[in-house]
């Protein structure tokens, strides 16, 4: 999706959610930075957006939720067949079952420990900026390989914006920006009554979000 079709949606999610997109901007400027740091390294730590869509480019792609319902969907999934993209928390339950996902698309509240662990492992990891995560940035992508910078407000030139708002969605937008043959969902519930009213609006732009490019793609 291009920047200028992504932010007249954007617009209406800030409205909507009560958020100043100035601290989303300040943020991205900081990933900015610490990604401009670990790319001065000998041995770099900030990968080719080619790479990424390598990895992803014609495959079947399975973006995994972390909602409740992921330990019960995992059970009828051959994971060989897929590129394994997961949200944030999801890769707790994916690495706690014995899968080690290719690409993690994360805002850093997951479980880092367990993230830092797939990372090690190979995971592609997909790291977002906004206005709530600038001391998490600051403490984790330091520590992380193989990254890449998202940002839900206006792209930098190493901080991108492929589309998406929470983590899920935006994994979906990574995929099919990313060419994806077909994308699957597991994990996700966007009708889940036990979170609180902010996560209710979340899970409704979720789903709107994941609606239109599904779709668009026809895909799952």
């Amino acid at each position: 999706m291009e920047f200028d079709e992504w932010e007249q949606i954007y617009k209406l999610i800030l409205e909507d959610m009560h958020y100043d997109r100035i601290y989303d901007e300040a943020s991205a400027r900081l990933l900015s930075k610490l990604l401009e740091t670990k790319s001065r390294k000998k041995i770099p730590d900030v990968i080719d957006i080619e790479l990424v869509h390598k990895a992803i480019n014609g495959n079947d792609v399975l973006v995994c939720g972390k909602a409740p319902c992921l330990k019960d969907d995992m059970k009828n999934v051959d994971f060989k067949k897929y590129v394994v993209i997961a949200a944030d928390g999801a890769t707790s339950v994916l690495i706690n079952n014995g899968i080690a996902p290719n690409v993690i698309v994360t805002d850093l509240d997951g479980n880092m420990d367990d993230e830092a662990k797939a990372n090690e492992l190979g995971a592609i990891m997909v790291v977002h900026a906004h206005g709530d995560n600038m001391d998490a940035l600051g403490v984790e992508v330091p520590r992380l390989k193989r990254v890449i910078g998202t940002t839900q407000s206006t792209p930098l030139s190493n901080v991108y914006n492929f589309g998406g708002f929470s983590d899920g969605d935006r994994s979906v937008f990574l995929a099919k920006e990313m060419g994806a043959k077909s994308i699957t969902l597991i994990g996700f519930d966007f009708k889940d009554t036990n979170v609180s009213p902010i996560k209710k609006k979340k899970l409704m732009w979720a789903e709107k979000l994941i609606d239109m490019v599904m779709v668009e793609m026809d895909f799952e």
